[in-house]
């Protein structure tokens, strides 16, 4: 298990675990990172990645994506 932050771009990963406070786990949700799914890293700018996720593109920081657990 690694974090998000570490992934290959272009690699398809499996969500293994999302940490954090029940607030941030619940954005996550909302975006579509949940337990189970699915999740490519398309490109990182400056740190921050820019993922597919649910049949979306979504942004997060690297401060997020290190509490995504793939």
């Amino acid at each position: 298990m690694m974090p998000l932050s570490l992934a290959n771009i272009g690699e398809e990963n499996i969500i293994r675990r999302i940490g954090g406070s029940p607030e941030v786990r619940s954005h996550l949700a909302d975006m579509g990172f949940v337990v189970g799914g699915s999740v490519t890293v398309v490109t990182a700018i400056c740190g921050n990645l820019i993922v597919n996720v649910k049949d979306s593109r979504v942004a997060v920081s690297n401060e997020m994506a290190s509490k995504i657990m793939v």
